[in-house]
């Protein structure tokens, strides 16, 4: 194989460029999570100023792109708005969809039901697209997973894992950390009375330790000891970094603690004129074999090509940030122009 590499570098001049293959790598993912293999996709509801926006239309891209992942089983966008119809369920916005989501989820017989609201979006050159998407699950014990969650952390393989995926975990973490000591009325998950006072009986863990937990998943981004590890005057419940990292099997169930929360929330927004956003979307392009004129560029002039991308692209992030990450994928290929 090599001699054959040397001699296609030593005869490319002579014979022309399509003699040496393009070596190619196409990042993929998996399903993470056994206990979220079926699910629902919602037609996305519309928060932008934009009228022309088809809830069903990026409800049905985001099926496509899900459907693509190895561990996942999607029901169809119309079998979802089928039961919606019958069941009168009503979502107008993110709080709505959290509160009647659960009952969804369950009437389908999904573990969880996927909510899209398209925060921003421009079909105009150079196109612009955001997305929040919030998974619900059927099971109420289910905790929020954070970014992070499932990483390499502690292994030799944590060098590799992207300063962004580092940001957003160490992001996470802090937030939990400051709920112990902000003081809130009316806290996200409950624990926090007027005051800040803890209600009485048992303190429940943080987001995360819970996460940790339910998902029978423990370790996570380096800290410093600024985390309080090992201190002795933090309450209870302070979160530190193990809970990031997978727990070995329990002996016995852990006890449901119910949590309102989607047990995964990602948002984003997407810009054509972005040298990141561009790089991934020749590289998706690359691979599609689309015989179609434009390349990557065409997909920006296409609408429908643009939502798809981007719904691939926010699918790949939230599984890639919660230990989803597969081996990318190498391939040669020889070119067929001269």
């Amino acid at each position: 194989m090599w001699r054959f590499l040397l001699a296609c570098l030593l005869l490319g001049p002579l014979c022309g460029c399509n003699i040496i293959p393009e070596i190619a790598h196409q990042p993929r993912a998996h399903n993470p999570f056994p206990q979220l293999s079926k699910v629902a996709v919602a037609p996305f509801l519309n928060l932008s100023s934009e009228p022309t926006v088809d809830g069903r239309q990026f409800a049905e891209a985001y099926f496509n792109e899900l459907q693509a992942i190895p561990g996942f089983e999607v029901v169809p966008v119309g079998v979802v708005e089928e039961r919606i119809r019958a069941h009168n369920f009503q979502f107008d916005s993110p709080e709505s969809a959290i509160r009647e989501g659960r009952e969804l989820a369950k009437s389908l017989g999904v573990d969880a039901v996927i909510f899209g609201f398209v925060t921003d979006y421009s079909p105009y050159y150079p196109p612009r697209c955001g997305l929040h998407v919030q998974w619900v699950a059927a099971n109420p014990c289910f905790h929020p997973i954070p970014p992070g969650y499932g990483l390499p952390w502690g292994t030799t393989d944590e060098e590799h894992i992207p300063d962004t995926l580092v940001f957003e975990a160490e992001m996470a973490l802090a937030k939990e950390q400051l709920n112990t000591q902000t003081p809130a009325s009316n806290s996200r998950d409950g624990r926090l009375l007027p005051g800040g006072a803890m209600p009485p009986g048992p303190q429940p863990e943080t987001a995360i330790q819970q996460t940790s937990a339910m998902t029978g998943v423990s370790g996570g981004p380096p800290q410093t000891d600024t985390t309080g590890a090992g201190r002795s005057d933090l309450p209870a419940g302070w979160p530190d970094p193990k809970g990031f990292i997978p727990r070995g099997p329990s002996a016995e169930r852990p006890v449901c603690l119910p949590s309102d929360m989607p047990v995964i929330e990602h948002t984003r927004i997407y810009n054509g004129h972005s040298a990141d956003f561009m790089e991934s979307l020749r590289t998706y392009s690359y691979f599609r074999d689309d015989a179609r004129f434009g390349g990557a560029a065409g997909y920006l002039q296409r609408s429908e090509d643009f939502i798809r991308f981007c719904c691939h692209k926010h699918i790949t992030e939230t599984l890639t940030a919660r230990g989803g990450a597969s081996k990318t994928r190498v391939v040669w290929r020889w070119r067929t122009d001269r």
